[in-house]
């Protein structure tokens, strides 16, 4: 059974921040996963985040639910066109992105994006930085995973 939401337990940061907003679009033939973060690089961000993506893509390989420490190889290569439905997360170190992609048909699949997320036509992005936070990505015994931790940014 899922436990009770406990504010003073569960909310990991609560830590409130000005925004900054950068608009970008990508090219065919660009990968997606890859320019995000060299953009970041470029610009020195410490709290980048997808506000928002549209856009298509010619393949991408995704990690579905259920993964966990132990067992993470539940992994899908898609190798056709597929509409950029959604696409959201963390762009901090390695990031942390998942993507919603529909097919010619409509039908759409989800997950954790792996990476060689090639873009078709475009790739519309809002990329988000949160100006006084840094985020940075530590080991979570309680998942196996590295998951996001928030910061006040140290300014020097």
């Amino acid at each position: 059974a899922p436990t009770k939401f406990n504010p003073a337990t569960k909310i990991e940061s609560g830590r409130a921040s000005f925004l900054k907003c950068f608009a970008l679009r990508l090219k065919p033939g660009d990968e997606i996963v890859s320019s995000l973060q060299a953009f970041v690089e470029s610009r020195k961000l410490k709290a980048p985040f997808v506000m928002t993506c549209v856009g298509s893509i010619t393949r991408a390989t995704l990690r579905l639910a259920h993964a966990t420490a132990t067992k993470r190889n539940e992994v899908i290569q898609l190798s056709d066109c597929h509409e950029i439905v959604s696409l959201v997360g963390t762009l901090n170190n390695r990031g942390h992105l998942h993507a919603s992609l529909s097919d010619r048909e409509g039908r759409v699949i989800g997950g954790h994006v792996l990476g060689d997320m090639v873009v078709f036509t475009t790739a519309e992005l809002v990329i988000g930085e949160c100006e006084s936070l840094e985020f940075s990505r530590e080991f979570d015994e309680e998942t196996g995973f590295d998951e996001l931790t928030v910061g006040n940014r140290n300014e020097s």
